[in-house]
């Protein structure tokens, strides 16, 4: 309350409110003012004024020193506010505990070096200075907020109006309270990875930036204790411009020591099919210096298969790059007047179109807006063949043949969106779930290879190489991912394998047979178990695996192969032994082998490790884009190691919806796809 009209002064009264502690009374001629003795700040000192405006003005003073404030409250507030804490309910009270129990952190107060940390008290409540800044970081690298957002005004006076008290940062103050996040955060990873019984599979994706500088990111994903499928971001890290697959194998080798996981790794997935064998080679030589590859590594390098498909979608719009500009163009003619638009379906009419899709114009840079464009035009092929004759200005009718290829290419591209939709919408994507799916598609590729139109038959063939190469390096991997799906088993290798090979399915399915036993008997002679001595030494950032070689790994091998005639039936021999478990759409692989962990102990050891590799890498907001993925302007501008600390970190501090109750509308990822 400012001292706006003069009052009279009258006979001063004794001062009895604790606040004139804080206040100072000056009489000039007829007036009394309050002067604040921590602010200076002057206000109306009469005692018609009363003291409420000047125990408000104590709770925003920013220069008083620390006090209970709640010594200022009137006492009737007082009482009403103790009497609402004491009727709270118990259900009330209880929701307030999940809430705050809901926070995935738990930081411990510190006091900030060279400066006070401030507490005022507030009835019960405490201001913490400390905990509030953060919180405010924390806020800021959950939801990839920019830093500089602490510099707005708006947020300046949205937060001294909620909390007088808190003093905002700078940019500096909080980059390094963020930079305190990841270091606690990465430890709590590091640990997570450490004290797991299986191994992981890394995901390596190379990222751009609108400044056309590229980063690639890591990506562990495991199976954990209670059998649920997990990812973590491990780093992200910008490349030079003139990097070759001898520096990326470098930098991933580098990764892999500063995290202390390559003695525990299974398999790394890369985005592309043949761009990194360079890589891949080096890198399985140094991890084979210190352990045996599982299978001699066969089944280490895996590459993505949603940017197989990707690949594939690009050759065959390039393709037919012609005939989707004259559809595209004759959409765009259509649209562009009302009487051209009503003359189509005057003639759609006639000719006894009668289908109420409308037409669309596609965004070139989401191949899946394409083929919904190639669809809808397709509906209007007889309509639009005759409308040269109604339309002299429409000019870029399309020949019979040309409808032929249309039709064709969107019979390919739909069961492709499919293929795409199941690989990067499936909410639990373990590896089980692809082999149907890539099996189906490799059938189809041998088919559109026969078709008698050379133009149709070689677009197919240059599809078909590409798959080749990644079927090539991937299908033991799939085939033994679903052969531990219970629902499965050797059965669907026995299904798709003679549609595939023909006559020479017999000898692919031993190898498959081969491949998934020989697995099996280096998990049960016990090659291919965690070194525990590396594990107990991974219990913080800066252990080091120096473990000694262990020189009875033959002996192991010895008793192996020496006790198999006294053992009972394998693991996998009973397994595969036992019809197959019922189809359902609520069956979940991961809580199946949860419950049959006790009767296939060493079997389940194996299926947590394939069921974790990452398949595809991609999410559905990059699968259907004609581009990769690409870093936002403000994180591409900023230094690398806050960089991989926001992005690292940002993935580690996500909830999961049903963990909060809440609904991710967004992407917590600070990603953008390019449209030009």
């Amino acid at each position: 309350m400012e001292i706006s009209d003069e009052t009279p002064s009258k006979k001063p009264k004794r001062l009895t409110s604790v606040v004139w502690n804080h206040f100072e009374r000056i009489r000039k001629a007829d007036m009394c003012y309050a002067i604040c003795v921590h602010c200076k700040k002057k206000l109306s000192g009469s005692s018609n004024s009363g003291t409420t405006h000047l125990r408000n003005h104590l709770i925003r003073c920013l220069k008083r020193s620390n006090y209970d404030v709640s010594q200022l409250l009137p006492v009737k507030k007082r009482k009403e506010s103790t009497g609402g804490l004491t009727t709270v309910s118990f259900e009330e009270e209880k929701i307030k505990e999940e809430i705050i129990t809901a926070i995935p952190y738990n930081f411990v107060q510190e006091q900030k070096k060279e400066e006070i940390n401030q507490t005022v008290n507030v009835g019960i409540a405490t201001f913490d200075q400390v905990r509030s800044q953060l919180d405010l970081a924390h806020m800021i690298m959950l939801h990839g907020y920019p830093l500089d957002m602490v510099d707005d005004v708006g947020f300046k006076i949205f937060v001294k109006n909620l909390q007088p008290s808190f003093d905002i940062m700078n940019n500096s103050a909080i980059e390094l309270d963020c930079m305190t996040i990841y270091r606690k955060e990465k430890q709590k990873v590091f640990e997570v990875i450490h004290r797991l019984d299986g191994r992981i599979n890394l995901a390596v994706g190379i990222w751009g930036s609108p400044e056309n500088s590229e980063y690639m990111c890591l990506t562990a994903n495991y199976i954990d204790f209670d059998w649920r499928l997990q990812k973590k971001m491990l780093n992200f890290i910008k490349l030079d411009i003139s990097h070759t697959g001898d520096i990326l194998s470098e930098v991933i080798v580098k990764c892999l020591k500063d995290w202390a996981i390559d003695r525990k790794l299974f398999s790394m997935t890369f985005d592309d099919c043949s761009a990194y064998d360079i890589m891949v080679f080096r890198i399985k030589d140094w991890l084979s210096q210190n352990k045996p590859l599982l299978r001699n590594g066969e089944l280490f390098d895996v590459r993505c298969v949603t940017q197989l498909l990707k690949s594939i979608v690009q050759d065959v719009m390039e393709t037919v790059r012609n005939v989707t500009h004259k559809i595209r163009e004759s959409i765009r003619h259509i649209r562009s007047s009302q009487a051209i638009q009503g003359k189509l379906n005057e003639i759609a009419q006639q000719v006894g179109i009668t289908t109420e899709r409308r037409l669309v114009l596609d965004c070139p840079m989401q191949w899946n807006s394409t083929y919904m464009m190639l669809e809808a035009a397709l509906e209007y092929r007889r309509a639009f063949s005759l409308l040269p004759e109604h339309d002299p200005a429409y000019t870029m009718a399309l020949s019979d043949l040309e409808w032929e290829w249309a039709s064709s290419v969107t019979g390919y591209m739909k069961l492709l969106v499919e293929y795409t939709n199941v690989f990067s919408g499936a909410r639990f994507p373990t590896s089980n779930i692809y082999f149907p799916e890539i099996c189906d598609m490799h059938i189809r590729l041998i088919e559109w290879c026969k078709n008698p139109d050379d133009f149709l038959c070689s677009m197919a063939l240059k599809m078909k190489n590409k798959f080749d190469t990644y079927w090539s390096k991937c299908s033991l991997v799939l085939a033994v991912a679903a052969i531990l799906d219970p629902r499965f088993k050797m059965k669907l290798v026995e299904y798709y394998y003679p549609q595939i090979y023909g006559g020479d399915a017999p000898h692919h399915m031993k190898e498959v047979s081969d491949g998934i036993r020989e697995l099996f008997t280096e998990y049960s002679i016990g090659t291919t178990t965690l070194d525990k001595e590396s594990a107990r030494a991974g219990g913080s950032l800066d252990s080091t695996s120096n473990s000694s070689r262990d020189k009875l790994k033959g002996f192991d091998k010895f008793l192996y192969e020496t006790s198999q005639n006294q053992s009972m039936t394998s693991d996998l021999d009973k397994y595969l032994e036992e019809p197959v478990f019922p189809r359902n759409n609520d069956f979940n692989i991961l809580n199946w082998w949860k419950v049959h962990t006790p009767r296939y102990p060493i079997l389940s050891m194996m299926a947590r490790d394939v069921l974790g590799i990452p398949m595809s890498t991609l999410g559905q907001e990059v699968a259907f884009s004609t581009r990769g993925r690409v870093l936002d302007h403000h994180r591409s501008s900023l230094s690398p190691d806050l960089r991989e600390a926001l992005l690292c970190g940002q993935d580690w501090l996500h909830m999961e919806p049903e963990a909060t109750g809440l609904s991710w509308s967004h992407s917590a990822l600070p990603l953008y796809l390019e449209t030009s």
